[in-house]
């Protein structure tokens, strides 16, 4: 990165989990961060002196609410979750990692739970299922799970699952058969709309070095 970015401090909001390890390889390639690694003493907060910048390790979800409320300037989250939660935040760039498609799943040989009208289907992305769902002519009766959703079509709580995907291989040890893809998801970064404008300059130069 040959700017550097002193003269209004950067914060940036990056993802813990999925996404964690591919984003600092991928900042770490275009310059705006010296490490590979993320700290190992728990610190949530830390800075990378060359280029000034300070980071946030956030949950992936909160990744659009720290930068649509202005604690951050930018972030990267990926595309599933901020169409899940329809963040008012700018989305200049699509990053070329983070590929998953969000499917709908259930028990290998249990599709039968299609001809039916109303459906119970475990997952964390509410607002994408249920207007999928309608779109499609079911009556789909929610049930919001965060972990170990594949577990809800086996114990009957649900009639299948809707979550991201990527190898299936999860699927696969479950006994899942994987169906309609809702939504194909990658990493986005986005920025806060107050930042944009008034730090022009230095959001430009961190664009100009992502693409």
């Amino acid at each position: 990165m040959q700017k550097n970015l002193t003269k209004k401090g950067i914060r940036i909001a990056l993802p813990k989990g999925r996404m964690s390890d591919e984003t600092i390889t991928y900042l770490h390639q275009k310059g705006l961060i010296e490490t590979t690694e993320l700290p190992q003493n728990r610190k949530l907060i830390f800075k990378d002196p060359k280029n000034s910048l300070e980071f946030l390790l956030v949950r992936s979800k909160d990744v659009g609410t720290y930068v649509e409320q202005g604690a951050c300037d930018l972030g990267i989250i990926g595309f599933d979750l901020l169409t899940e939660h329809d963040f008012d935040v700018y989305i200049p760039m699509t990053l070329p990692y983070g590929e998953c498609e969000l499917c709908i799943a259930y028990p290998v040989g249990r599709g039968d739970w299609k001809a039916k009208k109303n459906v119970k289907i475990a997952t964390k992305y509410s607002r994408l299922t249920s207007r999928y769902f309608f779109e499609k002519g079911f009556n789909a009766q929610i049930i919001e799970l965060y972990g170990s959703i594949e577990i809800a079509p086996l114990t009957g709580i649900a009639d299948a699952i809707v979550d991201l995907v990527s190898t299936g291989k999860t699927l696969q040890e479950n006994n899942l058969t994987r169906g309609e893809t809702i939504l194909k998801s990658s990493a986005r970064l986005i920025v806060n709309r107050a930042s944009y404008a008034f730090k022009q300059d230095e959001i430009r130069t961190i664009l100009d070095a992502l693409k």
